[in-house]
């Protein structure tokens, strides 16, 4: 396939993620039957992100200029392709990158996010004959020119070990911080809320920490998130609140909620499901530029930075942990 096909085929794929074939919402259904995390809400949220941001002709054609793809691929590698599961489809940007350079993939997907990027490819092939010998699935990756793999800490220990030799990209825990003047206005709150609490606050793009200056009134904040507070309405979701809440009163620590999160200061980026960290910042100072420098931190949503509201939608050259994807494979 040359990349005026492959940008054609991928240009269908997405109007097909918007469709409501009956096939395509069984497989959001089997998918979300598979991991409650996967509500239906949170799929539509992934689909229609990859589908208005990653599966347009005019930005496919954009991005492929920026890195003066040519039309064949002289020299296609098999790229090996491990994708994570702790949000719907969000290895899909990987698979993009690796079909847009023209080199073939070999893709092991995470157990708990089995359903729908498979349904995805199935479809794809529909569209040309090629694409089987492009894309393919395996629970080895063996054989591989070059790795992409995404996981936590300890697995990208593995991940280290095992693809030391060849090119590779390893990916490992990240998370994503904002920081607060105290002037924002209610919009700017509510984008947060989303930031916060979309897919649970299990990507690596949703805040899971907030710097606020000294003496913060977290009540506005508090008020702007009560709209997520039907998450806490999910067993699977309140069992995590019951549980990290039953631990601070344990603990006699001080919290504050607004019975759908709890809010605790605490020096750490990461945080439990239902749990967003919190730390004072000193007047005058400005804790930004430390922020972007640190290696778990994904995105900052800050004035200036990433927008409130807009963590969740990255676009075509946001990449994960800053390694400019493209410029990889086009480079090998």
């Amino acid at each position: 396939m040359n990349l005026e096909q492959r940008i054609d085929v991928l240009t269908k794929l997405g109007n097909y993620c918007i469709s409501e074939d009956p096939a395509w919402l069984a497989a959001q259904q089997r998918a979300h039957a598979e991991n409650g995390w996967f509500t239906p809400e949170f799929i539509q949220l992934a689909i229609k992100q990859i589908a208005n941001e990653f599966l347009q002709k005019d930005k496919l054609t954009a991005w492929a200029r920026k890195y003066d793809l040519p039309t064949e691929n002289p020299t296609p590698k098999t790229i090996g392709l491990t994708m994570a599961g702790n949000i719907p489809l969000v290895g899909f940007h990987d698979f993009l990158s690796i079909f847009m350079t023209g080199h073939r993939q070999l893709i092991k997907p995470s157990s708990r996010d089995n359903v729908l990027f498979r349904h995805l490819l199935q479809q794809l092939e529909t569209y040309d004959p090629e694409i089987p010998s492009l894309v393919s699935f395996a629970e080895r990756l063996n054989g591989c020119y070059a790795y992409i793999a995404t996981g936590s800490n300890n697995s990208a220990r593995y991940f280290d070990y095992y693809f030391a030799k060849y090119p590779h990209i390893i990916r490992r825990n990240r998370t994503s911080v904002a920081v607060l003047t105290g002037l924002e206005t209610y919009e700017d709150l509510d984008g947060l809320a989303d930031d916060v609490y979309q897919y649970f606050g299990l990507g690596c793009r949703n805040v899971t920490k907030l710097y606020v200056p000294e003496k913060y009134d977290f009540l506005s904040l508090l008020e702007a998130f009560r709209r997520y507070n039907y998450l806490a309405d999910l067993a699977k979701y309140k069992n995590n609140y019951d549980y990290q809440l039953a631990i601070l009163l344990l603990n006699k620590k001080y919290y504050m909620t607004n019975e759908s999160i709890l809010l605790v200061e605490a020096p750490s980026p990461f945080s439990a499901i239902s749990v967003l960290n919190y730390e004072y910042y000193a007047p005058g100072e400005d804790p930004t530029p430390r922020l972007l420098g640190n290696p778990d931190i994904q995105c900052v949503v800050a004035q200036g930075q990433t927008h409130f509201g807009m963590a969740q939608r990255p676009g075509l050259a946001d990449y994960a942990d800053g390694v400019d994807t493209m410029q990889f494979l086009t480079g090998l």
